[in-house]
């Protein structure tokens, strides 16, 4: 989430949050209320990816302690609430998915469960499913797909000799998103322990910087501790910080500008300045 301070404080703010997650992530720190929740492991359910394969997912473990499943945690909540709801299991929820979801006909619950995964379309209970779309034609007037030419847009965080370098963020191979889970894998922690900043060995020169070194890095929003790691894949005049440690929250320096038709923040691309821990104000 861009503006990771305004996120942060907005959450301070609420007079009441619940949060229903498997970990006392950094959002349920904020919480009122947590609901513990079962994790992929310890449940039965089904998972739909971008692939348009439905998977099934067997329980394979007992939660730990208190941890029930989503499914579980939500009816309580609807009954509690006055709603007549009476689902005594995830098949359940799943035939009534299939209702209201014309991408699940004929993927039945029980064909799950003997195949794991089925790719929808499905155009009867045999089939293996539709692995390609639209190969005889798109859903348009005359068949054919139509391209939309983009502008391009120049950033909304420009350069300047206060903030001369581009911070661009993203993922590491260890981690996942915000760490929640896999900083809390010993190995993947031993790993990649801490928050680091990429940068080419000319830009470490230029700044009287080495490997190792503590930095501040900060933006037109916010700054961070952080330390370098000399990277020559990284162009010049490029740095990149992972977005996985809360503690050198990379999004605390990163614009709050959003693309005019997706929507999404620019977190490609934040002016920011860097300097030596020691010389930073």
């Amino acid at each position: 989430m861009p503006l990771h301070t305004h996120a942060r404080g907005a959450l301070a703010k609420l007079s009441h949050l619940v949060v229903q997650d498997i970990f006392l992530t950094e959002t349920a720190m904020f919480a009122d209320v947590v609901f513990p929740a079962a994790a992929w492991p310890e449940k039965t359910g089904t998972v739909s990816n971008t692939n348009r394969q439905v998977q099934m997912g067997q329980k394979a473990v007992e939660p730990p302690g208190i941890a029930k499943a989503d499914w579980w945690i939500t009816q309580q909540i609807a009954l509690r609430m006055g709603l007549d709801w009476s689902y005594e299991s995830p098949e359940d929820i799943y035939q009534e998915m299939q209702q209201a979801m014309p991408s699940l006909t004929h993927i039945s619950w029980e064909r799950l469960c003997n195949e794991n995964s089925v790719t929808y379309p499905c155009a009867n209970p045999n089939e293996a499913g539709q692995g390609i779309v639209f190969s005889d034609g798109f859903p348009t007037p005359d068949g054919r797909g139509k391209f939309v030419p983009a502008n391009l847009l120049p950033p909304n965080d420009p350069l300047d000799k206060d903030f001369p370098f581009i911070l661009t963020t993203g993922r590491q191979l260890e981690h996942w998103h915000t760490g929640a889970m896999t900083r809390r894998s010993e190995i993947l922690n031993e790993l990649e322990p801490e928050a680091f900043i990429q940068m080419s060995h000319a830009d470490c020169l230029k700044l009287n910087i080495k490997a190792g070194d503590s930095v501040c890095v900060s933006s037109r929003r916010g700054q961070i501790n952080i330390q370098v790691r000399i990277d020559n894949k990284v162009q010049n005049g490029l740095v990149f910080i992972p977005f996985a440690f809360v503690e050198s929250a990379a999004n605390i320096l990163t614009s709050q500008e959003l693309d005019p038709f997706g929507k999404i923040p620019e977190f490609k691309y934040s002016a920011v300045k860097i300097e030596p821990v020691t010389n930073a104000v």
